[in-house]
C-alpha cells in the first residue's frame, strides 16, 4: 500500500485542499490481490487505490466513457504472421497505467485510508485519472493513441488497438490490451530502442519475450511458434469440481 501511495504522489496524481462549496466528493477504497506467473505460481501481492467510480454523477463528473478492446482475432493473426515471417516477440506491462491519463472533469474524492494528511475536512482534487474512474480507461487510451501516433505509428482500422510502423529497413507491429502490451518486428534492435523510448514516457515494466497473453500460453522454438491454454483449462476443471473427474473417450459417454 505505501509503494502505491509513493507512486500516487508521483505521479501527481491528486492535490490536496478543501472541498469547494457545491461539490460532493467521491469514495475510494483499496483492492488486494495476488499476481500470477503464466506457470501459475505467485509472483507478488499488489495493492491498488480504486474510486468508486458508482459515485460518479453523469454529465458532472464524466461524459464520454468509451475505450476500444483488443480483439482476439488480432491476437492470434499477429502470432501467425510473427511466426510465419520469425518475427521477434516481446511483451511489455506498463506500470499504474490509469494514472497517466489527463483527467478533463473536475473531480474530488476523500482521502484514501491509509494516507495522513494534517487539517481537517481535506479531499484530494484528481489531476489525473484513477483507476475504476468511469473516464478512466477511455483517458488513459487515448493518451496512449496520442503518443504511438506522435511516434509514428498508424492505428488500424480494423482494430484500433492494432498500431503498425513501417521504415524502410524495418517493420514493427504494436498490439495493446489496457496495460498489457505486446510489440512484434522484424528488428529486435528497434524494439528494444522503442521499449526504452515508452519507459521515459510512462515506466514500464519489460517481460521480454512473449511468453502469456489473454490466457493464451505461447511457447517458442526453432520450429515456430506453439499456444495453448492449459492453465486457463486447469482453473475452469477447478472452479466447477471436474479436475478429478472420470476421463471419457467422447463428450457425450
Amino acid at each position: 500500500m505505501a509503494t502505491e501511495i509513493a507512486a500516487l504522489e508521483l505521479n501527481n496524481t491528486w492535490t490536496v485542499c478543501t472541498l469547494p462549496p457545491g461539490h460532493v466528493p467521491i469514495d475510494c477504497k483499496w483492492v488486494y490481490k495476488m499476481k500470477f506467473r503464466a506457470d501459475g505460481s505467485m509472483e507478488r501481492h499488489k495493492a491498488r487505490l480504486m474510486a468508486k467510480g458508482f459515485t460518479q454523477k453523469e454529465g458532472f463528473d464524466y461524459f464520454e466513457t468509451f475505450s476500444p478492446i483488443v480483439k482476439l482475432t488480432s491476437v492470434r493473426l499477429l502470432l501467425v504472421v510473427a511466426a510465419s515471417k520469425k518475427w521477434h516477440l516481446q511483451q511489455l506491462d506498463v506500470n499504474n497505467a490509469f494514472l497517466h491519463g489527463d483527467r478533463h472533469e473536475e473531480i474530488y474524492m476523500q482521502l484514501p485510508p491509509g494516507f495522513t494528511h494534517k487539517g481537517e475536512h481535506h479531499v484530494c482534487k484528481l489531476n489525473k485519472s484513477l483507476y475504476r474512474l468511469k473516464q478512466a480507461s477511455r483517458q488513459w487510451f487515448l493518451k496512449f493513441l496520442e503518443f504511438l501516433l506522435a511516434h509514428g505509428f498508424t492505428q488500424s482500422k480494423a482494430d484500433y488497438t492494432l498500431f503498425t510502423m513501417k521504415t524502410p529497413t524495418s517493420f514493427t507491429a504494436l498490439l495493446l490490451y489496457v496495460d498489457d502490451i505486446i510489440l512484434a518486428g522484424d528488428d529486435l534492435l528497434v524494439l528494444n530502442d522503442f521499449k526504452s523510448v515508452i519507459d521515459q514516457q510512462f515506466h514500464i515494466k519489460d517481460l521480454g519475450q512473449l511468453k502469456c497473453f489473454l490466457g493464451l500460453e505461447v511457447a517458442h522454438s526453432s520450429a515456430g511458434i506453439s499456444v495453448c491454454q492449459r492453465k486457463f483449462a486447469l482453473d475452469v476443471l477447478i472452479d466447477f469440481g471436474f479436475l478429478g473427474a472420470k476421463l471419457v473417450p467422447t463428450p457425450v459417454e
